[in-house]
């Protein structure tokens, strides 16, 4: 069972409901798609056992070969690659737009002229929190796109055989679009708030169009605020679960500590009702 966490914002609970799944479930892992911040190991604390470089392919122009026939430039669908003819004779590369689609090298004709390098952008930290296996990808700051990156890791690492708990990043962007893509349930978390209810709408629409089957979480849910429930009511959705505001919560959200003793009932009982559901 693939059960991917996401929200329509940053700062809604995303990961404490992610990771609250991961302890409540049995034969877990839990795998970290939000790799521009994760923070998953403030929570789960995990050791980790490896640290696994990501690289990509990049072309690395020889200007000595080139015959300076745009032919490259022409095929990159993404204007990473600029051709620069008589007089000046000069390739420019712009890595940050660049897909590593190896359009570039399959199109040159001159051997030797345009090769595809590793280029480093990120890593895999890989481990044990207790009895869940840990999978955290981490994006070397300055790189324009996580969905390479998240794609390799859920082909990587992902266990079929595990409940598999993936923390998405927040919005309705490609990175999201990509860890969500494939799993079994989506479950959207959302505050009570106009701008959540405003990004849950948007997060509603994507999984809709993508045909996932999904529900939503409450946080900081408080019983004389209905706005996420008239909402869900309306448009048929079923609410998961609502975890309460509470003070004493956010205190230990800023301590690294999860409220997983006193609601690992509810969160067994989410995850019963998840399956149900699949």
């Amino acid at each position: 069972m693939k059960i991917a966490v996401t929200s329509g914002k940053g700062g809604t609970g995303k990961t404490t409901i992610a990771t609250m799944l991961a302890k409540a479930a049995e034969n877990a892992q839990y795998l970290d798609c939000d790799a521009e911040e994760p923070n998953g190991k403030f929570f789960l604390k995990p050791e980790i056992e490896k640290t696994i470089p990501y690289t990509e392919l990049v072309p690395k122009i020889n200007e000595d070969r080139c015959i300076f026939c745009e032919k490259c430039a022409d095929a990159c669908a993404y204007k990473a690659l600029v051709v620069m003819g008589e007089p000046l004779k000069k390739v420019m590369f712009f890595d940050e737009l660049c897909h590593s689609c190896g359009a570039c090298a399959y199109v040159c004709p001159v051997e030797g002229a345009l090769v595809e390098v590793e280029q480093e952008v990120g890593l895999f930290n890989v481990g044990k929190a207790g009895n869940i296996d840990f999978v955290e990808g981490v994006l070397n700051i300055g790189e324009a796109s996580a969905t390479r990156l998240i794609a390799t890791m859920k082909k990587r690492f992902m266990d079929d055989k595990k409940t598999v708990i993936l923390d998405s990043p927040p919005g309705t962007s490609c990175s999201v679009v990509e860890t969500i893509d494939g799993v079994d349930f989506v479950v959207l978390v959302s505050e009570p708030t106009p701008f959540g209810l405003s990004d849950l709408k948007l997060t509603v629409e994507l999984v809709k169009n993508m045909g996932l089957p999904f529900g939503i979480v409450i946080n900081k849910a408080e019983k004389e605020n209905s706005l996420i429930d008239d909402y869900a009511r309306k448009e048929n959705i079923e609410i998961l679960y609502r975890l309460e505001f509470s003070r004493q919560i956010a205190e230990g959200y800023s301590k690294g500590i999860l409220p997983f003793d006193k609601y690992a009932g509810d969160f067994k009982k989410v995850l019963k009702r998840i399956e149900e559901l699949i």
